[in-house]
């Protein structure tokens, strides 16, 4: 251990050598990662073994006397220094008993981290207030408390040639595609990476080959009902240790634009709900390059719409107007993220009376700029995955150019490439667009219409499970 791990030289790595009988035995731990009262509780209980001479016979087999003692529900036994050392590293304990070869593991183990919680990104007006947390075996616990089936499986293994990072594949077999499952495990199989410092965004680029493509080939989600919910459709979940936020596996696009405030409420509010979430999602990808095309071409426009578009003369192109806001808008976002919460409320102050009047004021924006970009930003905020209303921002950019260059032409040609992208991603197999295409006109209806739950009687097709109905 001294030659592997650095014991002695690292602080947090420890070991306490005990006799029992003229035995040696050590205790290897990491402090921090241990209970140090389970450990104190072992420890009494290997001791007392001295106590009880004459009851058992003083040349029986010490390590099996000590492995009936631990009293612990998880006791393992390793016969390599790779397993072991990996199992210490992990928070586990180690107890070596003389010149045994084998090593008993026993888990301990007490992470530093956080009580669930309802998550900021994913909260609801009614429902759960339990969230997913950065330790994997919570996580577990949360889904498998919501579903107790005994076909519920989670499979464990290590990824990172040096974070050897837990990941935990959940799916239900005999509902769960036997082939994606395989997929899944293989992908993570194949990762060959030092550590999985960004967690669960390293296995996301590994799993689904992403590179530059912005839109999200998988669902996020730290609400446990969510998650659970999505096993039971067929669904593979992919948890990685140290992070809250765990992978939902395969998705399409229309699974990004869901959330669960709609299924809190009833089917009819759900549905309009619904509706104004997508109205939210079309106007933050193209009501500002249709309002550019109408100012460039005031022409288009109906006797009864021709108030749209500036009324006073610019000396600023409207383009150079609504890069300028756009760029504003991104750098508050981003400057919100890095600014301490007492001071984002002056922040927000400052950005939107002084900078947006001022800028009005002094000619470089017109008002008709701030209120539509102020428009599509709410949409942006309404898209319920944030992965994916960053990706409608940066297609919205690409439209904006287009349109600006080459007016009507530019605006479709841009949309149908648009169109024609998301047509060709697949993820894991699984058409992005679907149900829209290839067109399921049953799907889609579902997608448009939040169905009553008692009347939903089927599993998703795309999915292949292996039961289809619910």
């Amino acid at each position: 251990m001294e030659n592997r791990v650095g014991l002695g030289v690292s602080f947090d790595l420890g070991v306490r050598e005990i006799t029992l009988r003229d035995v040696p035995i050590q205790i290897y731990y990491v402090n921090g990662l241990c209970d140090t009262a389970y450990i104190i509780e072992i420890m009494e209980t290997l001791v007392a073994i001295n106590e009880f001479e004459g009851i058992e016979h003083p040349n029986s087999d010490m390590y099996a006397l000590v492995k009936n003692r631990l009293v612990q529900q998880s006791v393992d036994v390793k016969q390599t220094m790779d397993e072991m050392v990996d199992q210490v590293l992990s928070g586990l304990i180690a107890i070596i008993v003389d010149d045994s070869q084998k090593a008993l593991i026993i888990d301990v183990r007490s992470y530093p981290g956080r009580t669930p919680q309802e998550p900021d990104t994913e909260r609801i007006t009614r429902g759960a207030r339990d969230g997913y947390v950065e330790n994997i075996i919570v996580n577990t616990a949360l889904t498998r408390r919501r579903i107790r089936d005994e076909r519920l499986r989670f499979e464990i293994m290590r990824v990172g040639e040096r974070s050897k990072t837990d990941i935990a594949i959940g799916y239900i077999e005999g509902i769960a595609n036997p082939h994606l499952v395989e997929i899944v495990k293989n992908e993570l199989e194949c990762i060959k990476v030092d550590g999985l410092t960004m967690a669960e965004k390293t296995v996301e680029e590994f799993l689904v080959k992403q590179n530059y493509n912005p839109y999200p080939l998988v669902r996020y989600t730290e609400r446990a009902d969510v998650g659970a919910n999505h096993l039971l459709e067929g669904h593979v979940l992919i948890f990685v240790d140290t992070s809250p936020s765990i992978m939902i596996a395969p998705t399409t696009f229309f699974h990004h634009v869901q959330h669960a405030e709609e299924y809190r409420q009833s089917a009819s509010v759900g549905t309009i709900i619904r509706w104004f979430r997508f109205l939210g999602i079309f106007s933050s990808l193209f009501l500002i390059p249709l309002w550019l095309l109408f100012v460039l071409e005031p022409h288009l426009l109906p006797k009864s719409l021709e108030f749209i578009g500036p009324s006073d003369n610019n000396h600023v192109h409207i383009l150079v107007q609504i890069a300028f806001a756009e760029v504003g808008i991104e750098l508050l976002r981003i400057a919100s993220i890095h600014t301490p919460a007492p001071l984002s409320s002056a922040m927000g102050l400052i950005a939107a009376v002084l900078i947006g009047q001022i800028a009005i004021d002094v000619g470089w924006l017109v008002p008709e700029v701030l209120f539509y970009i102020s428009i599509a930003t709410i949409g942006s905020f309404a898209t319920p995955s944030l992965e994916l209303g960053l990706a409608n921002k940066y297609v919205r950019y690409v439209l904006l150019l287009m349109t600006g260059a080459f007016h009507v032409p530019g605006l479709i040609i841009g949309s149908t490439l648009f169109v024609l992208f998301l047509s060709h991603l697949n993820t894991l197999s699984t058409p992005y667009l679907w149900p829209f295409i290839p067109f399921s006109p049953k799907a889609l209806w579902r997608i448009i219409i939040r169905r009553p739950v008692p009347v939903s009687h089927f599993r998703p097709r795309i999915l292949h499970p292996i039961d289809r109905k619910k």
